[in-house]
């Protein structure tokens, strides 16, 4: 079992759903990233999405898009990423994911990438970009790690490219929310709750909502049909002030927007 199937596990035993943040690794610099892991990690966060940067993502809003170039701008790299992962992940409960460009993961190798990726402390990885054709080598590797390999099902994923997703897929299913990009929304559609519902019959594995999801008032709507629930963008926001307020400004910020969400759920 990976570090993931034992923290759904344990959830469900106590009835609690995952609250899952993302952030941009090196925005604005990878000690930053750390500081911010463990404060996610402190005011009660399941787990912790972190973004490896990318010239050309595929999903991502304008906002962590925004934040990946100014990682980038940084000169940030893999192994520096991997580097304060593995600072960091002995320090926090909160297991740690990365998510990853397949094009990435190619380059580094598979194996290498698993390897290495696992020696940091990483427990498993999101490759939003991997299609399900493509996806057997690494979700073969990533088994025999104990190594979560997540992927992402969408509003319109045909129901049997849906199975086909879930069957290469283990941790938990990345179930993004509405069509589009990344990005805080006002609102979400309500077919979420039916579409998940039907993708709970298809797998044993926890379903996780991201994409939109920024308010308490999302957070009690897909709680009741969720196994947690995926925060990005609005956090990278915030993230973004420390161009201008204090660092520790910006951490108290963080703080209490997640006590907010986590009060809803």
């Amino acid at each position: 079992m990976s570090a993931i199937d034992t923290l759904f596990e344990q959830l469900k035993k106590s009835s609690r759903k995952a609250f899952m943040p993302f952030i941009t690794a090196g925005d604005p610099d990878l000690d930053f990233t750390a500081e911010v892991i463990r404060r996610l990690d402190a005011a009660g966060s399941s787990m912790c999405e972190v973004g490896i940067p990318y010239s050309d993502p595929i999903a991502d809003g304008p906002v962590i898009q925004a934040s990946y170039t100014r990682s980038l701008d940084q000169k940030i790299k893999l192994a520096g990423i991997l580097d304060t992962i593995g600072q960091v992940s002995p320090k926090v409960a909160t297991p740690l994911v990365t998510m990853v460009s397949y094009s990435i993961v190619y380059r580094h190798g598979l194996e290498q990438y698993v390897a290495d990726a696992k020696a940091a402390g990483a427990a498993g990885a999101i490759v939003p970009d991997l299609p399900v054709e493509e996806a057997g080598p690494l979700a073969d590797i990533c088994r025999k790690e104990d190594f979560s390999l997540i992927q992402l099902i969408t509003p319109t994923t045909p129901k049997d490219r849906a199975k086909q997703i879930a069957a290469q897929t283990s941790g938990f299913i990345y179930y993004v929310s509405v069509t589009g990009i990344t990005g805080a929304r006002t609102e979400l559609p309500p077919e979420i709750i039916d579409n998940v519902a039907w993708l709970r019959e298809q797998t044993p594995l926890p379903i996780c909502i991201g994409f939109g999801i920024s308010r308490p008032e999302h957070i009690k709507m897909l709680s009741p049909v969720a196994d947690g629930l995926i925060v990005g963008s609005a956090i990278v926001r915030l993230i973004a002030k420390t161009a201008e307020m204090s660092r520790e400004e910006v951490l108290a910020e963080i703080d209490q927007y997640v006590a907010e969400l986590l009060a809803a759920m």
